[in-house]
């Protein structure tokens, strides 16, 4: 009997479920929502801005006026919240960069800048093939 997630490497030819906190069901998710060629999308920017997570500057003569992220319900958006809320508990690099926004902005701004950066996971995983690399907390916070 063949494995869900070997059936689905075969299928994408990528295996996402090597980043941690990304299951098969967001990866399931994930895929149907945004299909498996995302060339439409030129840059992982595109993608985040396309999810709501990147922030969206309002400037008028030249002075920023806000940066919030917009308020927009897309049903994509809310997995990679999720997942940002579960790997702060992990000792993972994705969980240390967690913690320290969170002392440093607050909680749901971290939220936010995590999930941003899970889909840029995703993005560059489909678009070009990126393997994991999870040095852990240690070495990210030894880093920083």
């Amino acid at each position: 009997m063949v494995h869900g997630s070997d059936t689905l490497y075969q299928l994408i030819g990528v295996d996402l479920t090597q980043f941690h906190g990304i299951g098969l069901f967001l990866v399931l998710r994930l895929v149907a929502e945004c299909g498996t060629n995302l060339s439409r999308w030129r840059t992982c920017n595109h993608f985040t801005s396309r999810l709501t997570l990147a922030p969206s500057c309002r400037i008028s003569g030249g002075k920023a006026l806000s940066a919030h992220t917009r308020k927009i319900k897309n049903r994509l958006t809310a997995h990679p919240r999720l997942v940002a809320v579960t790997v702060e508990r992990t000792s993972t690099t994705l969980g240390a960069f967690y913690r320290r926004l969170a002392a440093r902005i607050g909680k749901a701004k971290a939220i936010t800048t995590t999930a941003r950066k899970i889909a840029i996971l995703f993005y560059n995983a489909m678009r070009f093939g990126m393997d994991c690399q999870n040095p852990g907390a240690d070495q990210y916070e030894q880093k920083y």
